[in-house]
């Protein structure tokens, strides 16, 4: 018997008023709610604009606590709506310990628990390692009313042992709340590739692991006004949406386009990770005998 869910990314701008952030969100698991969604995944940092183009102190004020404000008002929506919804927050975990932070509130709004971004970048406009603390709770599966999340957060996209793991420890979907976009200096000559490695990389996450992804991103140029006009850094980042739900096959069921917001679904059998698996047994096939090395930054 198919085991239906559908799964609803929310693709959206950022406004400067965080305020403002969430209300726009709310609106977005209503309308995903409505259109029959019963697992809700938002962006990266979706309550602000992103702020780490910039080390400034001043913006660890954006932090806040884990439960605080921000989850209650998620969870008031999840059980209204009888919605699971995965939410990335700038988490305030003590003085001096922030952390990116998704949490996974289920259908009657419990807060089931938390993932802490365990990659944490350092590039030219995302200079996360300034704000974000490691995450030092590993790689979690959370038993949802819908079926079993995998959560991880953008950077961690790129890590296959990041997916795995998480696979490994039951997950039937994983959700990779996101915030990445472009340069807009360097779009013409790098943006195309960029983007397909992007979207192939979780597309290989699916696969390897026969699992269901789900991948929401932002979209609209961010500029941080902390930049001196013609300063390094003051043309922005142009977020370049693309916010995509895939099958175990890596098949696209649903993917949006580069420059609108959008509550985007896809109704995802969940019998398909079993039947995939069975045809794709590359579980199975594992040499777990073989693999110590993995361990180790360099094998030499």
């Amino acid at each position: 018997m198919a085991r239906n869910l559908t799964i609803a990314v929310l693709q959206a701008r950022a406004a400067a008023d965080p305020a403002a952030n969430l209300a726009h969100a709310l609106a977005q698991i209503e309308q995903a709610a409505a259109a029959g969604a019963k697992l809700v995944v938002t962006g990266e940092l979706f309550r602000t604009p992103y702020f780490c183009q910039r080390e400034d102190h001043a913006r660890f004020a954006l932090a806040e606590s884990i439960p605080g404000p921000t989850t209650e008002a998620l969870a008031a929506a999840a059980r209204r709506l009888k919605v699971v919804v995965v939410a990335s927050l700038f988490e305030r975990r003590a003085a001096g310990v922030y952390h990116n932070t998704a949490v996974v509130l289920d259908a009657d709004g419990a807060l089931l628990g938390r993932y802490r971004k365990m990659h944490i970048p350092d590039d030219p406009l995302y200079l996360e390692k300034f704000y974000f603390t490691p995450g030092d709770l590993g790689f979690q599966v959370f038993p949802t009313q819908v079926g079993a999340v995998g959560v991880l957060v953008c950077w961690d996209q790129w890590f296959p042992e990041a997916a795995r793991l998480t696979a490994l420890a039951g997950a039937e979907i994983l959700c990779y709340p996101t915030a990445i976009g472009w340069h807009p200096a360097e779009k013409a000559e790098w943006g195309a590739r960029q983007l397909d490695a992007w979207m192939t990389m979780q597309r290989a996450h699916a696969i390897a692991n026969g699992v269901f992804v789900a991948v929401p991103n932002r979209v609209g140029l961010e500029r941080d006004p902390g930049f001196a006009p013609g300063e390094p850094g003051a043309d922005g980042i142009e977020f370049w949406g693309n916010s995509f739900i895939a099958a175990p096959s890596g098949q696209l069921l649903a993917h949006a386009g580069a420059e609108r917001e959008q509550v985007l679904l896809a109704t995802c059998d969940l019998e398909q990770i079993e039947q995939t698996r069975q045809h794709w047994p590359f579980l199975r096939d594992r040499r777990v005998d073989a693999y110590q090395n993995l361990t180790r930054r360099l094998a030499d």
